[in-house]
């Protein structure tokens, strides 16, 4: 097999934890001859680690004629100019999420790829969770019903007082971990149209000056209702999901999932009677439900996220359609800028 020779900017917690990680998971497929980072200690280590060339201006890194994709791995708020500047050089670009710190600089990365007929894909991971991928499963089978609300939860109570809280460098928690689940929800509301957004963000427990507590309302005419909570300040966590379907619900985790439905045919006929009840009672009846089913994270499962770079291997090595577009993660963008003007953050 042909490996994609790839270079890594930025060597923090995604560009080393994550995309190093990942990358050397498939040495069949990509080889890391290049890394930038202002920090010597860690280009030594990549160095030792991959045996690769390492430079402190990612300038510099650019001007190496062997590399095919460049991941842009840096703070959020060069995530943009970054990818430009690499695009311009000829190379591919995988950006980490955000995809840029406002819709203005997305649609200019877009424009750019387009222009010198290069792939820019976005870092939305998330899109391979084995949960998030099961829930949606178990939503187009219709077995649920139509779905009228989707709760998803991502609650922690804990500090920051790192880069990413601060303004300047495109932090706040909408930025930071809002493009997962955002995306996510995106993807549950679906295309035939946009949603409306109500948004309230406020500064919690951070010691930063941006935002560390999210609620976000996705409403459609014809698209269920999503309601998303992206905190820092809740000591008693729920469940990241509850579904509601007019014929069944799913709960569940990361790690875990239930859903029970029924089937409308097995209903008995009713219509509705204004006389008194015999007993003066509520009207009742027991739900006939069909079958309540469970789903647990295989024990052998491997790490989702080494499908993001298996996929775009595919597409990279043999014109296999990009999994994560850039328009994709362009409409996450548009989401998040939204609401930040709504909640005026």
């Amino acid at each position: 097999m042909e490996k994609v020779k790839i270079a890594i900017t930025g060597l923090g917690r995604s560009g080393w934890n994550i995309h190093a990680h990942l990358i050397s998971q498939l040495p069949e497929k990509y080889e890391i001859i290049a890394v930038s980072d202002p920090d010597e200690n860690r280009r030594k280590q990549a160095e030792e680690k991959f045996d690769c060339k390492s430079y402190e201006k990612f300038e510099d890194m650019l001007n190496n004629d062997e590399i095919e994709v460049v991941v842009v791995a840096t703070p959020s708020h060069l995530h943009s100019s970054y990818s430009i500047s690499a695009l311009k050089k000829g190379k591919n670009v995988i950006c980490e999420k955000p995809m840029a710190t406002n819709l203005e600089d997305a649609d200019k990365m877009i424009e750019v790829a387009k222009k010198e007929g290069k792939i820019l894909t976005i870092f939305h991971n998330r899109r391979y969770s084995p949960d998030f991928l099961k829930v949606k499963e178990v939503i187009d089978t219709g077995v649920l019903g139509r779905i009228v609300l989707i709760k998803m939860m991502w609650h922690s109570f804990a500090r920051r007082w790192d880069w990413q809280t601060l303004k300047k460098y495109g932090g706040g928690t909408l930025n930071n971990t809002g493009p997962h689940p955002v995306d996510q929800a995106l993807q549950f509301f679906g295309e035939k149209e946009d949603p409306e957004i109500f948004c309230h963000m406020e500064r919690t427990l951070t010691l930063g000056d941006a935002e560390d507590h999210v609620k976000i309302i996705f409403k459609g005419k014809i698209s269920p209702m999503i309601d998303l909570e992206i905190t820092s300040c809740c000591c008693y966590p729920e469940e990241p999901y509850l579904i509601m379907g007019t014929c069944g619900g799913l709960k569940g985790n990361y790690t875990k999932l239930q859903w029970k439905y029924f089937k409308v045919e097995k209903l008995p006929e009713r219509k509705v009677q204004t006389q008194p009840t015999p007993d003066r009672s509520y009207n009742s009846e027991e739900i006939p439900w069909e079958k309540e089913e469970i789903w647990e994270l295989p024990q052998n499962q491997h790490d989702y996220q080494l499908n993001f770079y298996i996929d775009l291997y595919e597409t990279l090595k043999k014109n296999k359609p990009l999994k994560i577009t850039p328009e994709s993660a362009r409409r996450v963008m548009w989401a998040i800028e939204k609401c930040h003007k709504i909640a005026g953050i």
